[in-house]
């Protein structure tokens, strides 16, 4: 099978069940802020936010470079590293849990958050970032042994199958709807440990795919935290950027406002997904190019998930200009004030795709902290764009802080990963290998 055709075929896949479980929740959101009002909705999606952003830490980046090692111990045999590298990433997780459960309740004093949602829900909000740092983690390195589909199912399927069920529960259980909150919210974290448990079960289960063909040697431990530190900020501000963004604009925006933003930024997560996922199924061989130093391969391979990645984020563009008023009306008429911001947002998956995993070649490249500056430079952009524009067109004025901010960064990372490492990683350094090609034909 050619890699467009793997690509388009198990990248579907993924998405499909991505989609699947992104409509329950889709359902669930929409009957909480149908059933117990938006006010609570909001509140949930900034319960969700934290423990988002919580759960990103508590690996302390090593789930981000997991597949990178994965693949590459995999590549040469090597379990024994491997098996370091997973003691040392779960580790970090326990860690930092028995750290939250001892600490968590005097640092939100401290940061004035005593009476927060997050401290009335501590417990159970300190369990699901638990489960969501130990899915982080197993997932990554799933994928970096060749099973992309054990990796996401967990998160993407049946983590929205227990919310929705928990939701059901509460509802059913408690007539006061704050009341049916806070049960929801135990009853997704009760659930989310068993998965996240039976998810480290399919990890263990899959060492056998790893040769034990090379000798006792030294961990690379200096080696993981090389990648490990910077790609935690590179995660934070990227796959995260959305819950970074709520959380900023919880103080200036309404509850309703933020409901029907964070819906939004639910809705752009998920379309996301789909491109995200071609480059999940193409990262293992493009790891594998770069360890035999195959560049031409390299490139190839490169310029590929990028095509694939741009066709499919256009066409999810297209797509929720259509539908996406109707999927925000599924939550209360209010809600459709979103669609236009929502098809801002969306735009932005075109200028990543376009532009191309230029964080991830860097790293490939050994130059991990090249990307750190024009991250910076984003978050910048976005806390001022968000400063200038959300007073004057509210939910419009968030959308355009994000893309713009997303523009800035992508942009700036390409032209880093340009001239530090002589790559392009755009999608035009592909038509532009095509063109010989073509030529040569004729």
């Amino acid at each position: 099978m050619s890699l467009h055709r793997k690509l388009a075929s198990q990248s579907t896949l993924i998405f499909g069940a991505r989609l699947c479980g992104a409509g329950l929740i889709f359902v669930a959101q929409a009957l909480i802020a149908r059933l117990w009002g938006p006010e609570l909705l909001g509140e949930y999606l900034i319960v969700i936010a934290t423990v988002n952003l919580v759960a990103i830490v508590m690996p302390l980046g090593f789930h981000t470079v997991g597949t990178y090692f994965a693949a590459e111990y995999r590549a040469r045999g090597d379990r024994r590293q491997l098996l370091a590298f997973m003691l040392r990433s779960y580790g970090h997780v326990a860690i930092s849990l028995a750290l939250l459960l001892l600490a968590g309740p005097v640092v939100l004093n401290l940061l004035g958050q005593g009476d927060s949602v997050v401290a009335h829900h501590f417990v159970p909000v300190v369990l699901l970032a638990f489960c969501s740092a130990m899915v982080y983690v197993s997932g990554a390195l799933l994928v970096g042994l060749k099973r992309p589909f054990a990796s996401y199912f967990a998160d993407s399927l049946f983590r929205p199958m227990i919310v929705l069920v928990g939701f059901i529960a509460g509802l059913m259980l408690f007539a006061e709807p704050v009341e049916g909150f806070s049960f929801m919210l135990w009853a997704v974290a009760a659930g989310y440990v068993v998965v996240c448990m039976i998810h480290f079960g399919l990890v263990i289960a899959s060492l056998p795919r790893v040769h034990d063909a090379v000798g006792a040697r030294p961990t690379e431990q200096s080696r993981w935290w090389r990648f490990a530190l910077p790609w935690l900020l590179i995660s934070l501000a990227t796959d995260f950027f959305f819950d970074i963004d709520l959380l900023l604009l919880s103080h200036s925006l309404s509850r309703e406002e933020l409901a029907i933003f964070g819906v939004c930024t639910r809705i752009f997560s998920l379309v996301s997904f789909g491109v995200a996922a071609v480059y999940a199924v193409t990262l293992p061989d493009m790891f594998e190019s770069e360890a035999n130093a195959d560049r031409a391969e390299f490139n190839r391979k490169v310029g590929e998930a990028n095509l694939v990645a741009s066709l499919i984020s256009i066409a999810l563009f297209v797509g929720m200009l259509v539908a996406g008023p109707f999927a925000l009306l599924l939550f209360g008429p209010a809600f459709t004030q979103g669609a236009m911001p929502l098809a801002v947002l969306c735009l932005a998956l075109v200028v990543r795709s376009v532009m191309g995993p230029a964080s991830l070649v860097l790293s490939i490249h050994d130059r991990p902290y090249a990307s750190l500056p024009w991250v910076g430079v984003g978050l910048g952009s976005l806390v001022v764009g968000n400063w200038l524009l959300v007073p004057i067109w509210g939910l419009m004025g968030a959308a355009l802080a994000a893309i713009i901010a997303i523009t800035v960064w992508s942009v700036g990372l390409w032209w880093v990963a340009l001239k530090t490492a002589q790559l392009d990683v755009s999608i035009f350094q592909w038509f532009r290998s095509r063109r010989p090609v073509a030529v040569a034909a004729e």
